[in-house]
């Protein structure tokens, strides 16, 4: 339990720290634009930043989004069912979402080490397009983690009645 609650706890500021440093670029972006002159040429990586950081932002949030029940799902079948029927379909969903993570982080691995290869850099950045598709590798990572914890028991991400700290 230590290591899940370290890695929430990563999560959440890797997150929060993202989106405020998005926030501030941002927000001195529209500052020297207003100014004019040649602060605003010099933050001209600013959005091409913050477009990046989103995708991280994104695709780190998978896994937390997961845990606390705040993925898109049809539930009305699900909770209708009977204990007997319902406890099977719940590990069928998570092993399908497992397989399909483990798939999608493969698959990431082979596009990150394929644009790596052919040498391509943003813009404005300068930074190698590779590591850029890294942000699906991990999330994708952390959401196979979890359907992997809920498919032993480890989380109950179905449970209605969560505690403060496994929802945190």
């Amino acid at each position: 339990m230590f290591l899940l609650n370290l890695l929430r706890r990563i999560e959440r500021v890797f997150l929060v720290s993202t989106f405020s440093l998005m926030v501030v670029l941002f927000f001195l972006n529209v500052v020297a634009r207003e100014a004019g002159g040649e602060w605003a040429s010099s933050l001209s990586w600013v959005e091409e930043a913050v477009r990046l950081m989103n995708l991280f932002l994104v695709f780190g949030a998978l896994g937390i989004a997961l845990e606390r029940g705040m993925h898109v799902g049809i539930d009305t079948f699900r909770d209708r069912l009977p204990a007997g029927l319902r406890r099977p379909l719940l590990k069928v969903i998570d092993l399908s979402g497992l397989c399909f993570s483990i798939y999608l982080v493969w698959q990431g691995c082979v596009l990150v080490q394929f644009v790596l290869r052919t040498g391509q850099t943003s813009p404005t950045l300068g930074l190698r397009m590779g590591w850029i598709y890294m942000a699906p590798v991990m999330g994708f990572g952390l959401l196979g983690l979890r359907y992997f914890l809920s498919l032993i028991g480890y989380i109950d991400r179905f449970g209605a009645g969560k505690s403060e700290e496994e929802a945190a």
